[in-house]
């Protein structure tokens, strides 16, 4: 059995191939790493006990125009939502940081934006008041008050359609150069953001596709050409 790993700003996100398909998780750091993973790539603190060998670096990943600066997860989602698409991509990665990447129909990295995720909001949001709670986003099956009276549930709607609203912003812009671009929703907020970003029906003319596994699909893509 495969195993793949991606060390978060503050998580560990694993994939896992068994005989029914690809398996993930992504769990607080924790613990000794049993078995090993195949390759992995760190974008936050390195564990000890990993073998430096087995980590994948950026400059093993074939998307062209990367930066030195860019982030290995950014570059693998980049790539793998290039991959799979065959044109140009969005990728908007939302983590501790929400990350949009643009790659174009040649598989060139463009650029992209950064801004801070909806947990770092809400910890803004409270440190930096007197009077409003610790808050913590809601379960996706609960759904997205529109306009809520709980002051903790207003912060979780405020955030969430404050990103919501800055990725639709971004997608429109670009399809005035790409018109043909796909728009990718990854990360662990993305089940949170996709009911407001038309995953099942497009908003505004543009259609988000959830995939919760993209950066550890781009590693292990990448790994197989290695």
């Amino acid at each position: 059995m495969s195993r793949w790993l991606l060390v978060g700003n503050s998580r560990w996100h694993w994939a896992e191939d068994r005989a029914d398909g690809r398996r993930y998780q992504s769990v607080a750091p924790a613990g000794p790493l049993l078995p090993p993973p195949v390759r992995w790539a760190a974008v936050g603190p390195r564990p000890s006990g990993l073998n430096p060998a087995t980590e994948l670096h950026l400059d093993q990943i074939p998307l062209a125009g990367c930066p030195p600066w860019l982030g290995v997860d950014r570059a693998l989602a980049g790539y793998e939502a290039w991959c799979c698409s065959g044109t140009a991509v969005l990728v908007a990665d939302a983590g501790t940081a929400l990350s949009l990447t643009w790659v174009d129909r040649s598989g060139t990295f463009r650029g992209g934006r950064l801004m801070a995720g909806a947990a770092l909001q809400l910890r803004a949001l409270h440190q930096g008041t007197a009077a409003l709670p610790a808050s913590a986003l809601i379960p996706v099956a609960s759904g997205v008050e529109a306009w809520p009276q709980q002051t903790g549930a207003a912060m979780v709607t405020g955030v969430l359609q404050g990103l919501a609203g800055a990725l639709q912003r971004a997608a429109a812009q670009l399809r005035t150069e790409e018109p043909a671009v796909q728009c990718w929703l990854t990360g662990g907020d993305a089940e949170a953001l996709a009911p407001l970003l038309g995953s099942a029906e497009p908003v505004d003319g543009v259609a988000w596709r959830l995939a919760p596994g993209l950066c550890l699909d781009g590693l292990a893509r990448v790994a197989g050409l290695s």
